[in-house]
């Protein structure tokens, strides 16, 4: 399993159309067992993403999905930087199924 928590800080009064985008096509990634987009509830432009992947692979794959590279395109300008990005290795929890 591979795992990511990042967080991108929108450009002002940009959050919303981001988040929007963010959750566009999250159902049609494979590979992808959690993705989770939250604001952050100090900074009004902040956004954290947690996401779960069976491999690092198929994260990397999701990346030339049409619908992805979409999001990305039109993400970019929005995006004023990012913030904190830490892999992980999940092992489990509450909703996430870990093959043995």
């Amino acid at each position: 399993m591979y795992g990511l928590i990042g967080s991108l800080k929108a450009q002002a009064g940009q959050r919303e159309a981001l988040l929007a985008i963010l959750l566009e096509n999250v159902d049609t990634m494979p590979g992808c067992h959690s993705y989770v987009v939250a604001e952050d509830p100090e900074d009004p432009d902040v956004i954290w993403v947690t996401e779960v992947w069976d491999s690092a692979g198929s994260h990397r794959a999701s990346l030339a999905l049409p619908g992805v590279r979409d999001a990305i395109t039109r993400a970019k300008p929005l995006i004023a930087g990012f913030g904190q990005h830490t892999e992980t290795r999940p092992i489990g929890g509450h909703g996430l199924t870990i093959p043995a």
